[in-house]
């Protein structure tokens, strides 16, 4: 204790010889008024510290170490008044990598695990900071019906990625079908990438969405799959499993627990989500456009103009790099969008109105010769349906649409939908609609997946042991005799 009283008095030496450049205090700064009043109802004093100016010696306290300044609740009753403020804690937090308004947002929605419950009385951001700083992390593996992302939590991004070949609609059955093998092969293969022991880490599954209905079969095609799941990773001893939707994680990843969620690769789905669940009685609207068609549509317009390629990978980034979504297409028509982009290993292409007619074909399927409703239709019909169902008195949750997947990257197409939806529902309904682009690009959910693996209180909050799966798998057994 000496030598950290010692270091803090150093810091002042040099703190007061510099008073005058002393930088600002950042937005979530420590009241003083609120503090000094404390610091006299205190009969405890800090000693030589109290000569110093009170802004002076809270940036002080600001330069120590986190482990540093919770020692120093050891000294006195005021040093443990001063350094447990709530806002100290918000500074320090808010110098890790992860930004200040997504902790926020997490621990405050989501510590409590599902169903969620909002934090009615937050806890010592002292106290969330130290078990942040000790929760032991997580394999995230985002399996979509495209492509699979993993890695480890701690990571600022997945660490590999691969093509999913397990995860194929209406496919599901209990662990005496292929499925339970596919998944053991699939999830091995992953560990072995990762060059990581199973029993070593938890593990979030984000699920892909499946058997769109509420009804009986749909109910216990999406049981038998998350049981399939856990079966094959705790044969495998994996210590505690966490699956969630992977739309409820693209959710997550926009700092929203309600909203409409758009997502898809064989096709587009508009999921509509209340305090993190599908809301499957009010409906699941399903497009029969995905990233494939787009791509299978781009490939096609380039053959009419004989462009010719070698791979599907070639057409792939051409999508990604050059298309986009036109806000007003009829005059999108009437404009020179000509542009070129280098493909490795394939040369250059150059591309015009395939630009934003392969991104069109989300609102007018008819373009490529597909007979679907619109992204846009689909979405109002969803709306529409939820104000419907009167699910709860606010009906703001369903006017947050949030884009999720590779395809929502399209530039132009948030602010597409946004404009037709206005243009589709009544002016009561369209008012305060807002459009979000995907937070994290294609990789959304599993940064949701990220969100969850960092609590303060993962993994007991969203993870299942093994022993619970168990206990749980008997008593819904039970109830379905």
């Amino acid at each position: 204790m000496s030598n950290l009283l010692k270091k803090v008095w150093e810091s002042v030496s040099n703190r007061t010889n510099s008073n005058k450049n002393t930088p600002n205090l950042s937005s979530y700064s420590i009241s003083h008024a609120a503090l000094s009043d404390q610091i006299m109802m205190c009969s405890s004093s800090t000693g030589e510290f109290d000569r110093i100016p009170l802004d002076v010696f809270m940036q002080i306290v600001k330069l120590l170490q986190p482990n540093d300044v919770a020692r120093l609740t050891a000294v006195c009753k005021l040093w443990r008044l001063i350094v447990s403020d709530n806002k100290l804690w918000m500074h320090y937090l808010q110098n890790q990598q992860v930004p200040w308004e997504t902790i926020f947002f997490s621990e405050v929605n989501l510590r409590s695990g599902f169903p969620l419950q909002i934090c009615s009385q937050m806890q010592s951001f002292m106290n969330i900071y130290g078990l942040r700083t000790h929760v032991p992390g997580a394999i995230i593996v985002d399996g979509g019906s495209g492509y699979c992302k993993f890695g480890w939590s701690k990571f600022d991004s997945p660490s590999g990625r691969s093509a999913t070949f397990l995860f194929y609609m209406y496919e599901f059955g209990n662990i005496e079908t292929p499925m339970y093998s596919r998944l053991r092969h699939f999830f091995a293969t992953i560990y072995n990438r990762m060059q990581v022991k199973p029993s070593t880490q938890s593990i979030i599954v984000s699920v892909p969405l499946c058997q769109y209905d509420d009804t009986e079969a749909a109910k216990a095609a999406r049981r038998q799959l998350k049981e399939a799941i856990h079966s094959a990773l705790f044969g495998m001893n994996v210590p505690s499993v966490c699956a969630v939707s992977q739309a409820t994680l693209a959710l997550f990843a926009a700092k929203r627990t309600s909203g409409i969620v758009n997502i898809g690769f064989h096709q587009t789905s508009v999921v509509p989500i209340l305090h993190g669940k599908i809301m499957r009685k009010v409906g699941v609207e399903a497009v029969g456009v995905g990233a494939l068609k787009l791509t299978g549509y781009l490939r096609e317009q380039m053959q009419q103009r004989n462009l010719h390629f070698d791979s599907l990978y070639t057409v792939r980034s051409l999508k990604e790099n050059l298309c986009y979504v036109a806000l007003d297409y009829e005059a999108e028509l009437c404009k020179d969008t000509e542009a070129s982009y280098e493909v490795a290993a394939a040369g250059w292409f150059t591309l015009a109105r395939e630009r934003f007619q392969t991104g069109e074909i989300l609102f007018q399927p008819r373009i490529a010769g597909m007979r679907a409703m619109g992204l846009h239709q689909a979405v109002a019909l969803c709306i529409d349906h939820c104000h419907a169902a009167e699910l709860t008195t606010d009906e703001s949750w369903s006017k947050t649409i949030v884009l999720s997947g590779g395809t929502a990257c399209l530039p132009g197409l948030a602010e597409r939908l946004e404009k037709e939806l206005h243009g589709l529902l009544s002016p009561s309904v369209a008012d305060g609609i807002k459009v979000l682009p995907p937070p994290y690009g294609a990789d959304s959910a599993w940064y949701g997946a990220k969100l969850i693996s960092n609590l303060s209180t993962f993994p007991n909050s969203w993870c299942l042991t093994k022993k619970e799966f168990r206990s749980k798998a008997r008593s819904d057994r039970r109830n379905l005799v």
